[in-house]
């Protein structure tokens, strides 16, 4: 399984995770909720252990290595040097972590801190997207204050409205409403969903490798295997996948990552495409708005390509990946290469 998850992880880049949200929002919540998954490597960043009982989930496995932040907030720092040094040594091979979660302090400002996170020195890491946490009753007393909508909303890829359970039911649809369209007012492509007591699917942060997963396929085997499951805590998400068992065009795949599926959130795989000479081999991620493209040490016999999104058009979904699985490119597509190639230069 080890094998698998190297395969997948491309050049052995862990994503990083952000999750900020106001004083409150129940981001602690949510990164004890992501802790429970199965079969889940995380290493966590945070600035103050507090309600979040590391020790527990330390003995319990589910925490592999944590890192704190001293000296106040991680975006106030005066360099990344902080935060740097954490990435660092989380994202060491022997840990073979799955994800990294730094759970921001709620005076915390997001866009500085995914720009600590892209700018970060820790080259065995890559930004895994910024889950901002809404509390849905408190919102508009705390952070939304004024005529423009926050600046904060514009740094997320993906935004979760909490504790929709605590408003009262005749005004519920009123606020989600309000509530979504003033995050669309900063950054209309952002993906938004609703949450209670901060549970998620795990499925939409990040992969795990876990010994669940029959060997040979994903590590969101169990997320497809069980989309319409029924999981009662929380609502699950939808996804789409094909296999790829030669070349693709790599004009077909930058359509697909730049212009996803209708309510694709994340987009994951490894693909071979035709080179100039030879074939060659990448494995891509998306989240949100996302892009980022390595290359694989050796062309993978047998591809795939995963679309995950909570409202997910599946049929839509399912009918541009077999279109790209499906197109024959035996010949080298150039413009398409260099395309490729300028997001695998942006991400490496």
């Amino acid at each position: 399984m080890a094998d698998q998850k190297t395969r997948l992880g491309g050049a052995g880049r862990v994503p990083v995770i952000a999750l900020t949200g106001h004083l409150g929002a129940g981001k602690t919540s949510m990164l004890n909720h992501l802790l429970r998954r199965p079969g889940a490597r995380l290493g966590v960043v945070v600035n103050d252990f507090g309600a979040l009982n590391v020790d527990a989930a330390l003995v319990s496995g589910q925490v592999d290595e944590a890192a704190a932040i001293s000296g106040g907030c991680v975006c106030c720092l005066d360099d990344s040097g902080g935060l740097d040094e954490a990435l660092h040594r989380l994202s060491r091979p022997r840990l073979r972590l799955d994800a990294i979660v730094v759970e921001a302090s709620g005076v915390a400002e997001p866009i500085t801190l995914a720009r600590l996170i892209g700018r970060s020195g820790a080259n065995r890491t890559r930004p895994g997207g910024l889950v901002e946490v809404i509390d849905a009753v408190e919102h508009f007393r705390t952070v939304d204050l004024w005529p423009e909508p926050p600046a904060r909303y514009a740094a997320a890829t993906l935004v979760v409205i909490n504790k929709v359970d605590l408003l009262p039911e005749d005004q519920r649809e009123q606020v989600l409403a309000r509530i979504r369209e003033r995050v669309r007012q900063r950054n209309p492509r952002v993906q938004i969903v609703t949450a209670r007591h901060g549970r998620i699917d795990p499925g939409l942060v990040f992969d795990t490798a876990d010994d669940g997963d029959p060997a040979g396929e994903l590590p969101l085997a169990q997320l497809i295997r069980d989309q319409n499951r029924d999981l009662h805590d929380h609502e699950h998400a939808r996804a789409a996948s094909v296999e790829l068992t030669r070349p693709i065009s790599p004009s077909m795949l930058i359509d697909l990552l730049e212009d996803p599926p209708e309510g694709a959130y994340r987009l994951k795989g490894r693909v071979r495409v035709r080179g100039s000479r030879t074939e060659q081999g990448f494995v891509v991620n998306v989240v949100g708005t996302l892009i980022h493209i390595a290359p694989l040490p050796a062309p993978p016999p047998t591809g795939e390509l995963v679309a995950i999104g909570m409202r997910l058009d599946q049929p839509a979904a399912q009918q541009r990946l077999d279109a790209i699985a499906g197109t024959p490119a035996d010949e080298p597509d150039t413009a398409g290469l260099r395309r490729l190639r300028r997001y695998r230069t942006l991400s490496t």
